[in-house]
């Protein structure tokens, strides 16, 4: 047996920690705020049971520590609990990212039973009206409401996601004191990231700037009372990029430790990045190890040289890693421009644009394009 030496290239880029498994597309909500890929009907040669423990293998000696089973909705696939338990044999920290539909006690037990660590659980809204219309299901809400406790129950600390948006942020205050009805251990009140489907809707979805600083104080006042009565439940508030002077430091950097898998095996730096005009390798085709250190799509926009101006010679590209390069693409047409979202960037105006038009777009939630395959077979053909 000879001793393993690492590459040029392992040893520069460093190892993948955290692996996004999306096990499908397939999920029974048509959220419009979706970040799946808009032609996701297209792909649906998911990978096999043994291709994805094969996956997990390839991604744990590669150094690996946490992953998330994610999609669409992870609970459709019936092998989920067998990922989880061979996740949990190799040593993985293991998250379900889940709308809760697919969930019962029995399956939360099975789940806890293979290994599984944490799960977190998405909600729409604070009232079954408005989640109904968004989610495009009039039961949905309340499933997720009774699996939440469910997972409570079960000995999970209660994580609870709630993507913001037009529609929904009004209803701040609602939405964090049902969260407190519910026990939940910590809040995401993540404003809508806009990409996939959300970027398809982004006019329709986008909060004025009134509606985001009522929100943030809002919840300011709820971390006050929350702390004045000794509840430690922790919310967390994600400010819109649209709204923000600096790019956030995405995924921590192009290829620098984060790595998804989709549904049909295409390795992606990012769960957004199948939006680039780039080809991405798949495991069919390719071992982990080979895509994540040596192929030209990982090594793209690797580190800095790659970045124009203003953000070679800014000091914050060791913070920022340049912005997102799927945002960049969207909103100029280049993924090597520098981030809009950043008021240094010379397309800094697209941003304000964009807010401008989404103050002009008075379309209700029944109004936006909804996340189905029957949309989505749309864009297959487009």
């Amino acid at each position: 047996m000879t001793d393993y030496s690492p590459s040029h290239a392992e040893l520069s880029a460093g190892a993948p920690l955290w692996l996004l498994a999306e096990l499908t597309y397939r999920c029974p909500l048509q959220c419009p705020y979706c970040s799946n890929p808009l032609d996701f009907a297209a792909q649906d040669h998911e990978l096999t049971t043994q291709e994805w423990i094969d996956v997990l293998h390839q991604a744990r000696a590669m150094g690996a520590v946490q992953m998330g089973f994610s999609g669409g909705e992870p609970l459709v696939r019936k092998d989920l609990e067998e990922l989880v338990a061979e996740a949990r044999q190799l040593g993985f920290y293991t998250n379900l990212i889940t709308s809760g539909l697919g969930l019962d006690e029995a399956r939360i037990q099975a789940l806890r039973n293979a290994g599984l660590d944490h799960i977190q659980i998405s909600l729409q809204a604070a009232d079954s009206d408005m989640a109904g219309a968004l989610a495009g299901s009039s039961k949905a809400h309340a499933r997720k409401l009774a699996m939440a406790r469910a997972v409570k129950d079960a000995g999970y600390p209660m994580v609870l996601n709630v993507v913001l948006h037009r529609h929904n942020i009004d209803q701040i205050d609602r939405i964090i004191e049902l969260c407190v009805e519910l026990g939940a251990d910590a809040v995401e009140l993540a404003n809508c990231q806009l990409y996939g489907w959300a970027h398809l809707n982004r006019t329709g979805l986008l909060p004025s700037k009134a509606q985001l600083d009522a929100a943030e104080a809002a919840t300011e006042r709820w971390r006050e009372r929350l702390a004045g009565e000794g509840n430690d439940m922790r919310l967390l508030f994600v400010v819109p990029d649209y709204y923000a002077e600096r790019p956030k430091a995405c995924m921590g950097g192009w290829g620098a430790i984060f790595m998804t898998v989709t549904p049909d095996g295409t390795v992606l730096p990012c769960h957004s990045a199948r939006d680039l005009p780039m080809t991405f390798p798949t495991v069919r085709e390719q071992a982990l190890r080979s895509i994540w250190y040596d192929s030209f799509a990982f090594n793209r926009f690797r580190g800095e040289a790659w970045m124009p101006a203003p953000c070679r010679s800014c000091d914050e590209r060791h913070k920022d890693y340049g912005g997102c390069r799927c945002q960049a693409f969207l909103l100029t047409g280049d993924p090597a421009a520098t981030d809009p979202v950043c008021a240094l960037s010379p397309d800094h105006g697209l941003i304000e644009t964009a807010r401008e038009e989404a103050a002009q777009d008075v379309r209700s939630v029944a109004q936006l394009t909804p996340r189905n395959a029957r949309e989505s077979k749309v864009f297959c053909r487009a």
